[in-house]
């Protein structure tokens, strides 16, 4: 329950002081806040998601709206980190109370800035996800380059020059044979309006590939996908 709704079930308690079905809400409220701060503890999550981004499909969508950072680069962008997530075996944690840990200063942001080119999205990223890694700033972003560094982006996707045609199953293939020990129920390919736009791949703690049939089943399937390039 977040405070904004306990806010609101409070003040609804207020207007009406002698409504039953009030306070029965505010006792609801008071009930499932402590049921949900327990639930996105800080550290308390079973493997990560790797999320790694399509950026022309981003550009593309985003339009005058794009981050220029990312979409007006002297070198377009391919493949970026869109996040590192823990994940819950079902679900997620989000939004974690880190307390003094949850600083994020620039410089700090700006060591993210070559695979996450936007700062932006490195702070939402931290404050949403990294929160919950039961880690500091400085080394959530250094976990999550490990984890990019991690993973070897197949050649396709490394000179795609002109839009391409393909499909989410031959996305997961190109990622598997390019990665030794990466299974098809450890990654997911994420679709937007027929485009590719993300691949999420799973990994353990220590950042070794995992399954995930949460994940897995939630994925693209889509036999007919575009991969816009870089412009």
């Amino acid at each position: 329950m977040t405070a904004t709704a306990v806010r609101s079930a409070r003040n609804r308690t207020a207007l009406h002081p002698y409504s039953f079905r009030a306070l029965v809400t505010a006792l609801l409220v008071l009930l499932a806040a402590p049921q949900a701060a327990y639930a996105d503890r800080s550290g308390d999550f079973d493997y990560y998601v790797l999320a790694l981004s399509w950026s022309p499909t981003y550009c593309e969508r985003a339009g005058r709206k794009a981050d220029p950072l990312q979409c007006r680069a002297s070198k377009p962008y391919r493949f970026i980190v869109h996040g590192l997530w823990p994940q819950y075996e079902r679900g997620y944690p989000d939004f974690c109370d880190t307390g003094a840990r949850s600083r994020l200063d620039a410089g700090t942001v700006g060591t993210i800035l070559d695979i996450m080119p936007s700062r932006g999205l490195a702070s939402h990223q931290w404050i949403k996800h990294g929160s919950c890694s039961g880690l500091d700033p400085q080394a959530y972003f250094a976990l999550t380059r490990r984890a990019f560094e991690a993973v070897r982006i197949p050649a396709a996707f490394r000179s795609v020059a002109k839009t391409e045609r393909t499909s989410a199953t031959a996305v997961e293939t190109a990622f598997r044979l390019a990665n030794p020990g990466l299974r098809d129920n450890a990654i997911a390919v994420s679709c937007e309006a027929g485009r590719l736009s993300e691949v999420r791949i799973c990994l353990t703690r220590d950042l070794r590939f995992r399954s995930c049939p949460f994940v897995d089943r939630n994925g693209c399937r889509s036999a007919g996908l575009t991969v816009p390039p870089p412009r």
